[in-house]
């Protein structure tokens, strides 16, 4: 049996189907055009890149930097985040840096702070010091102005404003309040004296500072009663002498004492000192004093 002769191809016909510009096999072609690679926009098997993230730990940072939390952690956080976003590729460099130097400047300024009111306080500790015998010193350099800031208006240059209960024994000391009126009966006191070198005129000398028992408070009258006791007899020849008859008339004995608001606050304290109602007196009245 004979096979045919094949006829020859036609002009529209060819002996294989014709292959896809880019038509490899399993790549998906046009719909309804087989073989046909995809149009643009079409899939091709990647993906866009994903958008960068911001790195949190420098977001917290910043945060933290500007409402000024709990020191030196913005400052940790801000480097934390640089090294991770270097190891990461994220966003935020530029909210890491700030956090630092936020932070950074915020540490600086409250040292400077500290640091003035470090120096402020040993001025005050320096312009009035006692010396061996316990009689308050003031150097002559607090007359220099500013060195005289605690001192009230009026006052001399060589006085400066303690707290009462700051005051200690051999102080000599200026107050605003009237000691004659005092003498009827005690009375609220104010709470700071100016002290002064004895060697300028003064009202008051502290001769002892004496603790109460603690416990509650027992009453104005008991502590008042409590505070005579302490103040009279020995604690006023240890200071004077024991030839203390032999005081200026014008001096009194005079103390503070704790009231009830004061004492549920810890004050135990009874300052006694000699005071002038009459007005000052110069010189100390301590018996070793030169």
């Amino acid at each position: 049996m004979s096979i045919p002769p094949q006829p020859p191809p036609g002009p529209y016909q060819q002996p294989y189907p014709p292959q896809g510009p880019y038509g490899l096999p399993g790549q998906p072609g046009m719909p309804g055009v087989p073989g046909q690679g995809a149009p643009f926009g079409g899939p091709q098997g990647w993906y866009p890149p994903q958008p960068q993230k911001t790195n949190v730990a420098a977001i917290v940072a910043l945060v933290m930097s500007v409402v000024c939390a709990i020191p030196f952690v913005p400052l940790i956080l801000g480097f934390v985040a640089l090294s991770q976003i270097r190891k990461n590729g994220e966003k935020g460099k530029g909210l890491a840096i700030a956090a630092i130097v936020i932070h950074g400047a915020t540490i600086a300024f409250y040292a400077i702070v500290l640091a003035i009111g470090l120096l402020g306080g040993a001025a005050d500790d320096a312009a009035a010091r006692q010396d061996a015998g316990g009689r308050v010193t003031v150097p002559e350099q607090s007359a220099s102005p500013g060195a005289n800031a605690g001192a009230s208006p009026g006052a001399s240059p060589r006085e400066r404003r303690r707290d009462v209960e700051d005051i200690r024994k051999g102080d000599c000391f200026n107050t605003e309040d009237d000691l004659a009126k005092t003498e009827e009966g005690g009375t609220e006191a104010r709470q700071s004296v100016r002290t002064v070198a004895c060697d300028q005129p003064h009202e008051g000398e502290v001769y002892a500072v004496l603790t109460l028992e603690g416990g509650a408070f027992p009453g104005a009258d008991k502590v008042v009663a409590s505070a005579d006791e302490k103040c009279g007899g020995k604690a006023l020849t240890d200071y004077v002498g024991s030839d203390a008859a032999k005081l200026p008339k014008s001096l009194e004995v005079f103390y503070y004492y704790p009231q009830a608001s004061s004492w549920v606050l810890g004050d135990r304290t009874v300052t006694c000192f000699l005071g002038s109602p009459a007005g000052t007196t110069t010189g100390s009245v301590r018996a070793n004093a030169s």
